[in-house]
């Protein structure tokens, strides 16, 4: 830090230096400007110093300006000499004096103030201007007594370098004045107008003058230049808009509404100083800054317009991103993304790409910078693994301004795993209706496949229309194809299949690693073997034949395909009907489902209303057809409950409002039956309160008023939606709100 200051420092001392170089080169061109200081008065001092011609053996000087407020200022102030007593005589021209001095590159033009003397025996006050030679030209004279203090004015032609109050033996130096009777003069109440025709010189330097793009905060360290009366203001502008106005420290006194010096030189003459410009005032694009320095006297001295760059504003997301190869999977770990940069305008260039990875286990690159002017491509991108990934891109200028919340996200998708591929298990006795091979792939999942088939005595693979439908879990899909119409023999099947990303693969097993064969016996041969089925529902915390979910929560239905034996079928398609119950808008629906290496199977319920399901067999060629009973699947209505206040007193009424949610069934003409219960904390037992009914919207409101609360109490209170005709739900409940009621 220290040697930052010491460059600070450096910095000040060399634009001084300038300024005061500068100023001297401009002085003869400058329009004067002037000045008043006020002296000894109006709670101010004097800026003089006294001097006695006889050494201190004659004279001496009594001073008294500043009287305690509130105190009338001019209350005994004055500025005197007297003659000391005692001392005989004083030779002719000697004298004592009070004197200002005008500072360098000034001059007085006028004085006002107040004198008044008692004078004997040719002593002399006498009041004048210094010359530039070096002598004195009175204006003022007076060799009588006169104690009553008398207002004086005085201007000059030419500006003049020191003022003097004298008191004097007015006789030749060969002569002599008595001191018997003491002599004295006064003065006070003095304003000295004084011309300054030496304007300041400006300099100003720092971060927000150097080269380059500038944003956020800048330091700008300033400095100025004087030969008069010093520097009062220093103004920093860009682009004609003040950014920064520093008043320096100087003497001076507000007299009458103006303002006037209490020294001779009031204000500093090499001032310097530093600010911080914010540059988000201003819009990102050329600017010009300059600086100023006014002195005491109102001249005014400026640098030229410097130009710089702002730019406080992050560019906007990079447009129309692009992968080689497009967004999809890819097999190969290798990825080329390209996009176009936005209009910068005025703003600085685009000077590079910031970017992050991150993907789903985790992994995290963090934030990345790429740099390059206008760069429009990362290339050569790549990821940790197989997976999706995604990379957020954002951009950042030459100003260095970025902002990650303008990001645009691009898909990474990589796999190189080719999918798992197996027929469902059964046995070679046994034809299934139609052909189903299970093909698994977690990443790009499975996209499309074939089936084929060939008698075992033969090397023709033959091409069955086959379809792919999508499993139960991600990446999960089944190979479906019609069992062709084969001839009694062996045959043999295969299944190819080819992932999202390009990856294939084949196999000719089963899921229990057997070979995939069926044989087709004569049809005298064919008995059809009985089936039983089996399936209970699941979700919430219950399962059975009958199940009650909460509002909107899904449920599961699962079971078993077997033989009359309990071996399980599989590879068979089953039928699950779902029948809403009445009032519902959803129609009746039919889903299929096939049958696991061991006759499970297993459907998700979407969220909905109450509805009853039932599971199908239809048979095929060896199996008999079997069903399952419907199952009850009820599920709650959805409430919720508002109260407020949370507490009141016996007398008061707590308004309730809240909301019947009716998803996938409209609210009945005449509004939903609520009940607004209470736990009585006796029986544990909720007991109702209110009934009231909804809008058509669901919503409902009432209010209750507590009457016979004797003390304190804490309350619960729920909303239950209740049971109706055409109403698709079974009543369902809100979560409980606590009201406190204090008694009377």
């Amino acid at each position: 830090m220290s040697g930052t200051r010491g460059g600070v420092g450096r910095i000040v001392a060399m634009g001084i230096a300038l300024a005061v170089a500068l100023l001297l080169l401009v002085v003869g061109e400058a329009r004067a400007g002037k000045y008043a200081v006020a002296q000894c008065g109006w709670y101010v001092g004097a800026d003089a110093d006294w001097a006695d011609t006889t050494g201190g053996a004659k004279f001496r000087p009594d001073g008294f300006c500043v009287p305690p407020p509130p105190a009338d200022p001019f209350d005994g102030a004055h500025l005197k000499s007297f003659t000391r007593d005692g001392q005989g005589t004083v030779s002719g021209t000697r004298f004592a004096r009070w004197r200002w001095t005008a500072p360098a590159g000034t001059g007085i033009t006028q004085v006002r103030g107040t004198w008044w003397h008692a004078l004997h025996d040719g002593i002399e006050q006498r009041i004048g201007v210094g010359t530039a030679a070096g002598g004195f030209v009175p204006f003022l004279a007076a060799s009588t007594t006169d104690v009553t203090p008398r207002d004086f004015v005085a201007g000059f032609a030419a500006p003049m370098p020191a003022l003097e109050d004298r008191l004097l033996c007015a006789r030749a130096e060969s002569r002599w004045c008595s001191l018997d009777a003491g002599s004295w003069s006064g003065l006070r109440a003095l304003t000295i107008t004084l011309e300054d025709d030496s304007p300041p010189a400006a300099g100003f330097g720092g971060q927000l003058t150097n080269a380059g793009w500038h944003r956020g905060a800048q330091n700008l360290i300033f400095w100025g230049g004087e030969l008069g009366g010093g520097i009062r203001y220093a103004e920093t502008s860009v682009d004609g808009a003040r950014v920064n106005l520093t008043e320096y420290p100087c003497a001076i006194a507000l007299i009458g509404g103006e303002w006037r010096g209490t020294q001779m030189r009031p204000c500093p003459l090499g001032p310097s100083g530093s600010t911080t410009v914010d540059t988000t005032r201003f819009s990102d694009g050329p600017h010009t800054v300059h600086h100023c320095v006014t002195d005491f006297a109102g001249n005014v001295g400026c640098t030229a317009d410097i130009a710089i760059a702002i730019d406080n504003n992050p560019p906007a997301h990079p447009r129309t991103p692009s992968l080689a190869d497009g967004d999809g999977w890819h097999r190969v770990d290798d990825f080329d993304l390209t996009w176009a940069n936005p209009d910068q305008g005025p703003a600085s260039p685009i000077g590079g790409a910031s970017w992050r990875l991150t993907g789903s286990t985790g992994f995290d690159t963090g934030a990345k910078f790429s740099p390059g002017r206008d760069r429009t491509s990362l290339p050569d991108l790549s990821v940790p693994a197989p997976g999706e990934y995604s990379l957020q891109l954002w951009l950042r200028d030459e100003a260095g301004n970025e902002s990650a919340a303008s990001a645009v996200a691009i898909p990474l998708r990589f796999d190189n795993v080719p999918p798992r591929v197996s027929f469902a298990s059964g046995e070679d006795t046994a034809i299934p209706q139609q052909l189903v091979a299970g093909v698994s792939d977690p990443l790009s999942g499975p996209a499309s496949g074939d089936i084929f088939y060939r008698r075992a005595d033969s090397q023709r693979w033959i091409d069955l229309p086959t379809k792919l439908l999508a499993g139960g879990a991600g990446g999960e899909a089944h190979l479906v194809a019609p069992m062709p119409d084969l001839a009694p023999g062996t045959y043999l099947f295969r299944a190819d299949a080819v992932d999202g990303a390009g990856n294939p693969a084949s196999s000719t097993l089963r899921a229990d690693g057997t070979q995939m064969a069926v044989r087709k016996l004569a049809p005298a041969q064919i008995l059809k073997a009985k089936t039983r089925l089996f399936a209970r529902l699941r979700g919430g915390h219950g399962r059975g034949d009958a199940l009650t979910v909460p509002f909107a929560a899904p449920a599961l239905i699962s079971g078993r395909l077997t033989r009359a034996d309990g071996a399980g079928v599989s590879g068979r398609e089953l039928r699950v009907v779902s029948r809403p119950s009445h009032g519902a808008l959803a129609p009746t629906t039919t889903t299929a489902v096939v049958t696991g290496e061991r006759g499970g199977f297993q459907l998700r319920l979407e969220p909905g209303p109450s509805r009853r399901v039932a599971v199908v067999f239809p048979g095929d060629v060896g199996l008999e057809p079997s069903s399952r009973p419907a199952l009850d699947l009820r599920v709650r209505s959805g409430v919720s409950l508002r109260a407020a206040p949370l507490e009141l007193e016996n007398g008061e009424a707590v308004r309730l409002s809240g909301t019947v949610r009716s998803r996938g069934a409209p609210v009945p003409r005449r509004g939903k039956l609520v009940a607004i219960q209470y736990l009585e904390e006796e029986t544990h037992r909720w007991r109702p309160v209110l009934v009231t009914r909804t809008d058509h919207g669901g919503r409902f409101r009432a209010h209750y008023r507590f009457r016979y609360i004797d003390s304190a109490a804490s309350i619960r209170l729920r909303a239950t939606a209740l049971a109706e005709e055409r109403w698709p739900y079974a009543p369902g409940s809100s979560r409980p709100v606590t009201v406190h009621v204090s008694g009377r």
